[in-house]
């Protein structure tokens, strides 16, 4: 679990990817990659997860707007 942990932050810092993304990626859920990254991550290598978690934040502060955009796809039909 460890090395998956480790796999996955690399793989969002590297990419500046979602959580959700992060997930589509490793073939597992949501919620395992936020369980791996928020609790088992920072138990053993604090420095990547501090990492991992300002693309994180970045994300989080941006859904509003990536949330609008699909919306307004949708409706439009692009």
């Amino acid at each position: 679990m460890e090395e998956r942990a480790e796999r996955l932050a690399l793989y969002i810092i590297e990419n500046k990817s979602t959580v959700r993304a992060a997930a589509r990626k490793f073939g597992i859920s949501k919620s395992t990659v936020h369980k791996d990254i928020s609790e088992r991550l920072p138990q053993f290598n604090r420095g990547l997860y501090l990492q991992v978690k300002e693309v994180l934040d970045v994300n989080k502060a941006q859904r509003h707007i990536r949330g609008g955009i699909a919306t307004r796809k949708k409706y439009r039909g692009a």
